[in-house]
């Protein structure tokens, strides 16, 4: 039978920074001298983040370094962003998941899995607990933790789920992609850094699927095929590392190049597998890893400056939330009923390419 996206939620922190709030913090973690403030400020405005959400941010008014405490006055070590991360994230996680049961009119007791997405945190028990105990989940729920697989790991998460689905009778799935990127602000001058530090932003969503669906719906979304691939001599290109204070992210201007050429090559072999060709894909869902790489995506696909809105839309209202991103430009599109079938594409360290057929 297929799978059925039953509901989407999604979550974000209370208060967020505005691109001039940004910039500020950029500037006081990393400009050394006049010409790199001012680099930042023009890194910020070309970001395509006009908003970005924050677990750090203490209320929603005041100086910037009275609201944003956390990097005042040391650069905190990995186990005090680590610390910070468990107080944070079973909230937001509970959020995101209450609404996808709510729109999916599912009881949360009635949850046969439960596939928890995160890169940007991790604990022993993690916030998967805080799920079960918070929506409440049945204590027999089966857990899967896809971790540490960057911006393309919801998609992953869509997968195991399909797969769960598919493989027990009756099972609702219940997924859930939280990614807590404003943890990891590094401060000091890094060309790489500094270019993460403009884009990634806090929010979690979740998805609740099903093969079986309880009762009929009129529009339902279908997720029918998944895909990935390597691209070859890319590995050096994006890198998501563990370090004393924090994870550090690696990622080379190179990286929209190298997707823009080895992307539709093998999207159009992968689509004729599944019977179709990209005339064929009534929408699309990009993951946002920035302006230059969904300009990228857009020219070599060919597809109209309409194709890539949703994901600039959330882009510019939430930053790049890693892997709950593509769950919050799905929702947006199923939404505002776009039409089917719909490609998900997202891009990770690797690099990797992941798709998602959804009809």
């Amino acid at each position: 039978m297929p799978v059925t996206l039953l509901g989407i939620g999604t979550a974000l922190p209370s208060h967020r920074l505005s691109q001039a709030e940004s910039a500020a913090m950029a500037q006081s973690l990393s400009a050394t001298n006049d010409v790199q403030a001012s680099l930042l400020r023009r890194l910020q405005r070309r970001s395509g983040v006009a908003f970005r959400h924050s677990v750090l941010l203490a209320d929603a008014a005041g100086p910037l370094p009275d609201r944003l405490p956390f990097y005042a006055d040391a650069n905190p070590t990995t186990a005090e962003r680590m610390a910070r991360f468990s107080a944070e994230a079973g909230p937001l996680a509970l959020r995101a998941t209450s609404a996808a049961l709510a729109a999916a009119a599912v009881e949360p007791a009635s949850i046969t899995h439960l596939i928890t997405v995160c890169c940007t945190g991790f604990q022993a028990p993690g916030f998967d607990l805080d799920l079960i105990q918070g929506l409440p989940l049945d204590p027999n729920v089966a857990r899967t933790q896809v971790g540490f697989m960057g911006c393309h790991g919801a998609l992953n998460g869509l997968r195991v789920a399909h797969a769960f689905a598919q493989a027990v009778a009756g099972s609702r799935v219940l997924i859930c992609a939280l990614e807590l990127c404003s943890l990891h602000q590094q401060p000091g001058w890094h060309p790489e850094r500094v270019v993460a530090n403009a884009l990634f932003a806090d929010g979690a969503a979740a998805a609740v699927l099903t093969a079986e669906p309880p009762a009929p719906i009129a529009s339902p979304w279908r997720l029918l095929a998944s895909g990935s691939t390597l691209l070859p001599d890319s590995a050096d290109a994006m890198a998501w590392t563990i370090a004393d204070h924090g994870f550090e992210m690696g990622l080379s201007p190179r990286v929209p190049a190298l997707i823009a050429a080895r992307l539709a090559p093998w999207l159009d072999v992968w689509l004729a597998a599944q019977g179709l060709d990209r005339a064929a894909i009534g929408s699309w869902a990009l993951h946002p890893g920035g302006p230059r790489l969904l300009e990228a995506v857009r020219d070599c696909l060919h597809l109209p400056a309409s194709a890539i809105e949703p994901s600039t839309a959330v882009l510019r209202e939430c930053g790049n939330m890693s892997s709950a991103t593509i769950l919050f430009i799905l929702d947006r599109l199923r939404l505002a009923e776009a039409p089917l079938p719909c490609v998900a594409l997202a891009f990770g360290p690797g690099l990797c390419i992941e798709a998602a057929l959804l009809g």
